[in-house]
């Protein structure tokens, strides 16, 4: 009897599991072909109500983009830093992007709430038919992964909060990586 009851609730914590923060690191999304990314072609919207598509990343040699939800204690714990990082690097050539992943459907009012109470004040986008094929495959938030000029995966993806000091090293990292002339803007 017991048996069958454990049974019956072993989807719902599989789904609670699989939507539950992590603290790992992961293998990289899938990228589709060498020429496209995972991000090379979209449309969606900001919290503001603007357009967005794939253009978004062509300016910036490295995007960090934070997948990330309204309910999630270590999303909003890290998003301080994550605004003030965005500040500091955009002189270096990295541009910061969140993608509220729980407000398909709405308006994004709670996100943008979120957004001013922890002055991530870089840009965040809601979610999209577009994007609904990368979101499948981010099963714990926050996510955060990078991608180049043409939306392209570049490094790992690391599904954990982490703090200034760990993303400023792995920041550091890829920027080291890039090939010449791709590496930043300027360096602090």
């Amino acid at each position: 009897m017991h048996r069958k009851r454990l049974w019956m609730f072993l989807p719902a914590v599989l789904a609670l599991l699989r939507t539950a923060c992590a603290s790992s690191k992961t293998q990289d999304l899938t990228a589709g072909d060498v020429n496209n990314g995972i991000l090379s072609d979209f449309t969606t919207t900001d919290l503001e109500g603007n357009s967005i598509d794939q253009t978004i990343f062509a300016d910036y040699p490295l995007t960090m983009v934070n997948v990330w939800a309204t309910f999630c204690t270590p999303c909003l714990n890290e998003m301080p830093d994550l605004g003030e990082l965005a500040a500091e690097y955009e002189s270096r050539g990295v541009q910061f992007v969140g993608l509220v992943s729980d407000t398909v459907g709405a308006d994004g009012e709670l996100a943008k709430e979120a957004v001013a109470e922890t002055g991530a004040s870089y840009r965040h986008l809601l979610p999209s038919e577009d994007l609904n094929g990368l979101l499948s495959q981010i099963y714990a938030v926050p996510t955060t992964f990078f991608v180049d000029s043409r939306g392209r995966q570049v490094g790992s993806t690391y599904m954990r909060a982490m703090s200034r000091e760990e993303w400023e090293a792995v920041l550091d990292g890829i920027l080291a990586e890039l090939p010449d002339g791709e590496a930043g803007l300027e360096e602090n």
